[in-house]
């Protein structure tokens, strides 16, 4: 997962809301979204290579999501990533157990981003940093660096997003993740890529013959519990697969 903004609101009718993209190498097997059944509370997309995902929410009220941090020296990584967020939905430790349990661990996975909540709380974790942050009500986003680094469509899909939240819906989400528009040069970040690869990866989606936006998903978490999530599927070339709605 390569872009999550998203408006946590306690208190409010819809606390969470979350648009977020899933960029990947097209070659890399998945599942979309669906219940899991070897873990039927859990509700997620899979990654078929190394059994985690990227984003997901269980029956208890749990959401999990990642991304990684672009850093093109790190070494190779022991663990895949997206175990982390499958093991919290699989799981029963509280938030801040889990993330201390992270923390003492994090040097196993490549660099990363870890959102994880409930329905009372939602924490920020960056693997580069050595504590987790507990987010107060606020707009956020998170790309392939730390939270709310202002990379150009990090602040363009916060903005739509913000515009939004007087009555967001599915649609309009998925509309804020549709936007094929690369950043000027000058604006672009320097990670060490590129600047033909910085340029591909500036916009919010992301389209080539090999790597691109694989999945664009949707998730409204409303005050009682109840979930509407939309999840978009593509191929190469931003070519559209398949949606999936899911009410939990």
């Amino acid at each position: 997962m390569c872009l999550i903004v998203f408006a946590w609101r306690p208190g409010h009718a819809q606390p969470l809301i979350v648009a977020a993209n899933r960029d990947e190498f097209y070659a890399r097997p998945s599942l979309p979204l669906a219940q899991w059944e070897d873990a039927p509370h859990v509700y997620a997309g899979r990654d078929l290579e190394a059994g985690g995902t990227w984003l997901g929410v269980n029956a208890d009220g749990r959401f999990a999501a990642l991304t990684n941090i672009r850093d093109p020296h790190q070494p190779p990584a022991r663990k895949s990533r997206g175990e982390l967020v499958a093991r919290f939905l699989n799981g029963s430790l509280s938030v801040d157990d889990y993330l201390a349990e992270v923390n003492g661990r994090s040097i196993e996975y490549a660099g990363f981003n870890l959102l994880l909540g409930t329905q009372d709380e939602l924490w920020h974790y960056n693997a580069n940093e050595t504590e987790p942050t507990r987010l107060k009500e606020g707009v956020y986003g998170v790309s392939n660096a730390g939270l709310d680094t202002p990379w150009p469509k990090l602040v363009k899909a916060k903005a739509a997003l913000r515009e939004g939240l007087d009555n967001p819906q599915p649609e309009a989400l998925l509309d804020i993740l549709s936007d094929s528009q690369t950043a000027p040069f000058a604006e672009l970040p320097d990670t060490g890529v590129g600047l033909a690869t910085e340029s591909l990866l500036s916009s919010v989606f992301i389209a080539s013959p090999s790597y691109g936006t694989r999945a664009s998903t949707a998730l409204i978490v409303n005050a009682d519990g109840t979930r509407q999530m939309v999840e978009r599927s593509f191929g190469p070339l931003g070519g559209r697969l398949g949606e999936v709605e899911l009410r939990i």
